[in-house]
């Protein structure tokens, strides 16, 4: 166990979900129950669903490739990728939250034009329909959590022209925390936190990163966890955690300021 430099509990936390983080009721129940707990923390959950939307696209005969951790998406798979985030994994999110006890407000980044977005362009490749955000507008998302919903937000996003994106969601989650003034940034994943060359590491600067993507150690979704994790810091963000839920002493611990596992990063 290690704690945090600091011990004051966080006023706003952003949860990323990843898509197998979490994929029974159990696991939202156990959330939920953490939220409740810790009523004076405002909670954001950011997820995505890499796995099902692998399995929609499979199922649609269409191809899943991946350049550096980004998923290729042609105009064919869009309305895939979005029915799968914006509906079907966001809707089981809030309907499992709410039902053990958390109100929630179901967003997109097209809500309120939460994310605006832009083609992710490259010399080197052509991503299609993958998007960067170029700008935030936080306030629906404030708004909800001074109603005292909790917002779970897919990251589809949308361009001046009403053109939906596929956002990385890491990417999509580090915009938003460091947008609304997040103290702690969550990244939840099916690993217990970054491997470095003698295990987990609980704690990871800048530099050491470096070092362990130049080596291939850090690569893939990691890596874009791991850049998105410092575009945060660099934008205020105070810590962000990278680890595996172990039920709902996971998130107490954290607005504590104390994190017993996985991985922390800070400025």
């Amino acid at each position: 166990m290690y704690e945090s430099e600091h011990n004051t509990m966080p006023q706003r936390i952003l949860i990323k979900i990843g898509g197998r983080a979490f994929e029974k009721e159990s696991g939202f129940q156990e959330l939920a129950q953490a939220i409740q707990s810790i009523p004076d923390t405002e909670i954001i959950i950011l997820h995505g669903g890499g796995a099902e939307i692998s399995q929609a696209l499979n199922k649609q005969g269409r191809e899943t490739r991946f350049i550096d951790g980004i998923r290729v998406t042609q105009a064919e798979d869009m309305a895939i990728i979005e029915n799968v985030l914006s509906e079907t994994v966001n809707q089981r999110i809030a309907t499992w939250l709410t039902q053990h006890g958390v109100a929630c407000q179901r967003m997109s980044g097209l809500t309120g034009q939460l994310f605006l977005a832009e083609p992710l362009a490259s010399p080197e490749h052509a991503y299609g329909f993958v998007g960067r955000i170029k700008q935030v507008n936080g306030q629906g998302v404030l708004r909800a959590l001074q109603e005292g919903s909790v917002p779970v937000i897919s990251p589809i996003s949308g361009d001046a022209d009403h053109h939906s994106y596929n956002v990385n969601a890491d990417d999509a989650a580090a915009a938003l925390a460091a947008n609304i003034s997040c103290s702690g940034l969550v990244f939840i994943t099916d690993v217990p936190g970054v491997m470095g060359s003698n295990g987990i590491c609980s704690t990871l600067t800048e530099q050491e990163v470096r070092k362990f993507i130049d080596s291939g150690i850090i690569q893939g979704g990691m890596l874009a966890k791991i850049s998105a994790a410092f575009e945060a810091l660099a934008n205020g963000v105070e810590a962000v955690y990278i680890l595996k839920w172990d039920g709902a002493d996971t998130l107490t611990d954290l607005a504590a300021g104390i994190c017993r596992s996985g991985t922390v990063l800070r400025r």
